[in-house]
């Protein structure tokens, strides 16, 4: 995949990010074409660079203290589309071309590992829809 396109130079958006105490910022990886929320990684500044030199996903490993490119062993790669800036300037946004499983686990989604909470189901429409009827006498 080719170098990506910068809309703005690189050193505007690395004067612009705010980083944790170790110079990194966490990143979220979404499918480009569907939003779905791949999994969340780490950049410094050189990955940065490196993923807008090279358009594949290079992430800073915290627990090995080195760079690896996604996929680069397992042949599950992230092809970046598009890079965002959120509007506090400490996150990225990657959207990606994704090949094969995101999860080191195998799963599509790093986020496959089970539902903690949700919301009941909206009936308030269905209500509402009820309402209207019994008042025109509708069944």
């Amino acid at each position: 995949m080719p170098a990506l396109l910068l809309d703005v130079p690189v050193a505007d958006v690395l004067s612009r990010l705010t980083r944790d105490p170790a110079g990194l910022v966490p990143v979220v990886a979404q499918q480009w074409d569907t939003g779905e929320v791949l999994m969340v990684a780490w950049m410094d500044d050189e990955a940065l660079r490196r993923t807008l030199s090279t358009g594949r996903a290079t992430y800073w490993s915290r627990s090995r203290g080195q760079y690896w490119v996604k996929g680069e062993t397992s042949g599950h790669a992230q092809h970046v589309r598009e890079i965002r800036l959120d509007c506090d300037a400490d996150t990225l946004l990657l959207k990606v071309d994704q090949v094969g499983p995101a999860c080191h686990t195998g799963d599509r989604s790093c986020f496959d590992a089970g539902l903690v909470a949700h919301t009941a189901p909206d009936t308030s429409a269905r209500d509402h829809a009820d309402a209207t009827a019994a008042s025109d006498g509708r069944p």
